[in-house]
């Protein structure tokens, strides 16, 4: 038999789409003769998946319950559903944890789709590979290296996922019902839509001055600035060469600092200078760190960073040297690694749960061990102890205990830099004392400071960081949402975005729009390209001069792109045809087609959004109940049964009778609308055009256009062309 598992192909949908809210990669593959084998008929299957992957005990999978999906494998079940659990969990174990899976059979023998969800293309493609590789390796009875496969992941997810402080600021902004796009392929990410859109880059924002951040990297400058307000800094000044270092070290007087003046991360900074040998050597160092040096004060005490957010103390940590223990075996290098870099605290940078970067051996090191008498090969004796790193060892939590006193002056030096976010370093021997009591000092003041030291302090819940900095963007109840009218279905959805679009903007709007005849800003196309699709949909959203976004969505966006936008104020479905198959895509019957078209009906915002729905057809109605807003029917039929019900529960209702549209609000009659006169294309369906009129008008009306400004809107708009129709 043989035994294989073959990618057929792979769709990225990057918005909401059928499957899930969140973005999800659809994998369709083939397990041919697989088929035939289900895990509980392939003898000790279950057993060796369980063995490679423990965690799988925490799938709970359809028994909902912990070892669900190992339950299911000892019962049997096929390699497309253990794909599934598998890429999730490789995933998770290469930092990125959580997520939604499914898999699905086709009307194919052998074929199935697997989706899971899309953290970032590169990372879930390769995740799904990987996990093809052993779940047949599992079949076989073969070896898998799993750590040789996490590692890689990390690595891909290292270098192409947000790093975790920016991550840790998206996931607030979500949590909050704020939307995010990501701008690039590094930290810039873009919070909010349109016009109340903000910016982040790791931890600076918008709000985060060039000037300011240009301050901060010119420690000399950041210095003056401080000292010259009251804050308390150590003396020193930039020199000019190693000789000039070591005459500025005897006019502060010894023991020394010296540092790049606009280096960053504790690169090229030596601690604890005493003599002229080692003033020289470090000279150096520093110098190729940055443009220029400074010698300083060395100021006795522990490390601490404060961060201030918005004018405020958000968090504090503080840091301890490394030293390692001789045994008269090893050397430092080695001990460096058996006694540091193998502490859990340590895991490097990127996506690793550990707080703090391994310890390496640069030059600051070797001066450092040099002062002690050691070099990196050295072999201390058994129970002596030598220093490796003075600084970069931040992470034990101490906000509770700041003074005061200290937090004010960490506030004040953010504000005379000019940062709204800003990580302010200081040594004190007690935090808990203030600074000139002690003798303390701020040494530096960081732009974009890194969160994960606060975000993973040991032994302590993560600091609400993330959650303080959204609120520094956005206030206590702003979402950062402008109106988004999102348009589906197979008939009169051209119409009804062009309509919705003009009745937006005749209300004094500045409107988006993306649709099948192109992409426009108010009146102007800027595209004249079919841009029904997700890639233009969120050039409107990224757009800072948008106050409201009208997106079409054709039935190719829904299954192979996924939506532009994560939540929409007004969904609208203008028609459903039972008869629309997508043969290629699976889609073969009314059941599946349902399925894809919900999805805008899913997405309608709680509370303040509005499901804009045709009464006349019978797959909306009963769509009716997904929203998780409110519904508004529209019909070109007065006598349609579900309107008298939707009536008597105070639902409003737009109605067509002859050449009057009339604006109902329970029993109440709002308003009529005139449209005799509306010179409408059809477009294939003639229903369509009573289909998009009808939709348009309700999604204006409860977008909050009144109805005398949706007549003259009605009376005003020019004659839109029929589609273009390829020869």
């Amino acid at each position: 038999m043989k035994r294989d598992i073959e990618i057929l192909s792979v769709t990225y949908l990057r918005g909401p789409n059928m499957w899930s809210y969140l973005p999800a990669m659809e994998t369709l593959i083939d397990i041919g003769e697989l088929e035939d084998w289900p895990s509980d008929k392939v003898p000790g299957l279950p057993d060796r998946l369980e063995g490679w992957l423990p965690t799988l005990i925490e799938h709970r999978c359809s028994y909902d319950e912990r070892g669900g999906f190992l339950k299911r494998l000892r019962e049997g079940t096929w390699p497309g559903h253990i794909m599934e659990h598998v890429t999730l969990e490789l995933q998770s174990l290469a930092g990125l944890p959580g997520g939604f899976g499914r898999a699905r059979g086709v009307d194919v023998r052998g074929r199935y789709k697997v989706i899971v969800t899309l953290w970032e293309d590169t990372v879930t493609l390769r995740a799904m590979q990987l996990a093809r590789e052993l779940v047949l390796a599992a079949y076989d009875d073969r070896s898998f290296d799993l750590r040789e496969a996490v590692d890689e992941l990390r690595d891909i997810a290292d270098s192409s996922c947000l790093g975790p402080s920016t991550a840790g600021i998206v996931k607030a902004a979500e949590l909050r019902g704020i939307p995010a796009i990501r701008l690039n392929e590094g930290n810039l990410v873009q919070l909010g839509y349109g016009r109340n859109q903000r910016r982040i880059w790791t931890a600076e924002t918008d709000r985060t001055s060039a000037i300011a951040e240009g301050i901060s990297r010119d420690k000399q400058l950041t210095k003056t600035l401080l000292e010259a307000c009251g804050v308390a800094v150590p003396p020193g000044r930039m020199v000019s060469g190693p000789d000039d270092a070591w005459a500025a070290a005897e006019d502060i007087g010894v023991p020394v600092v010296i540092k790049p003046y606009d280096g960053n991360h504790g690169r090229g900074v030596c601690l604890n200078l005493g003599t002229r040998e080692q003033v020289l050597a470090a000279y150096p160092v520093a110098a190729a760190e940055g443009s220029g040096v400074i010698v300083e004060k060395y100021m006795t005490g522990n490390e601490h960073r404060l961060l201030v957010v918005g004018g405020r103390l958000a968090a504090a940590a503080r840091g301890l040297p490394a030293w390692v223990t001789g045994d008269g075996q090893q050397t430092i290098r080695e001990l460096i690694e058996s006694q540091l870099n193998s502490d859990p605290l340590r895991g490097g940078t990127g996506w690793s749960d550990a707080p703090l970067n391994r310890v390496g051996i640069d030059s600051a090191t070797r001066l450092d061990l040099a002062s002690q008498g050691f070099e990196p090969d050295s072999v201390p004796g058994e129970g002596a102890r030598a220093l490796v790193q003075r600084n970069g060892n931040v992470c034990f939590d101490c906000t509770a205990l700041v003074h005061p006193d200290t937090a004010r002056q960490a506030v004040l030096a953010a504000r005379v830099v000019g940062l709204d976010i800003a990580g302010v370093d200081l040594v004190a021997n007690d935090i808990a004392q203030p600074l000139a009591e002690q003798g303390g000092a701020i040494v530096e003041v960081n732009a974009g400071p890194g969160l994960s030291t606060h975000l993973r302090p040991p032994g302590l819940p993560p600091k609400p960081v993330p959650e303080m900095i959204i609120e520094h963007l956005f206030g206590a109840a702003d979402d950062g949402r402008i109106p988004v009218i999102g348009v589906a279905g197979t008939g009169g959805t051209r119409l009804a975005a062009r309509l919705v679009a003009h009745l937006l903007q005749m209300s004094g709007q500045k409107v988006g729009l993306a649709c099948q005849d192109g992409l426009f800003l108010g009146s102007r196309c800027i595209d004249h390209r079919d841009s029904a699709n997700f890639t233009a949909g969120q050039r409107l959203l990224v757009n800072r001069a948008i106050e409201a976004a009208v997106i079409e969505n054709g039935l190719d966006v829904l299954l192979d792109q996924g939506l532009a936008y994560d939540w929409c104020q007004v969904g609208v479905i203008t028609r459903m045809n039972p008869d629309r198959r997508v043969p290629e895509r699976y889609i073969d019957s009314v059941e599946q087609l349902y399925k894809v078209f919900r999805t805008q009906v899913d997405i309608v915002l709680e509370k303040h959004g509005t499901a804009v729905l045709n009464a006349d057809d019978d797959q909306l109605v009963e769509m009716a109940s997904l929203s998780k807003g409110h519904v508004v029917y529209f019909s070109a039929n007065a006598a349609t049964a579900v309107l008298a019900s939707h009536a008597t529960a105070g639902g409003r209702a737009v109605v067509r009778s002859e050449s009057v549209i009339r604006l109902l609000k329970g029993e109440l009659e709002i308003a009529q609308l005139r449209a005799g006169t509306l010179e409408l294309p059809i477009e294939g369906d003639p229903r369509s055009a009573d289909d998009g009129l009808l939709a348009a008008i309700a999604a204006a009306w409860v977008i909050g256009i009144p109805p005398e400004r949706i007549q003259a809107g009605l009376e005003t708009l020019e004659p839109i062309p029929a589609p273009q129709v390829a020869a």
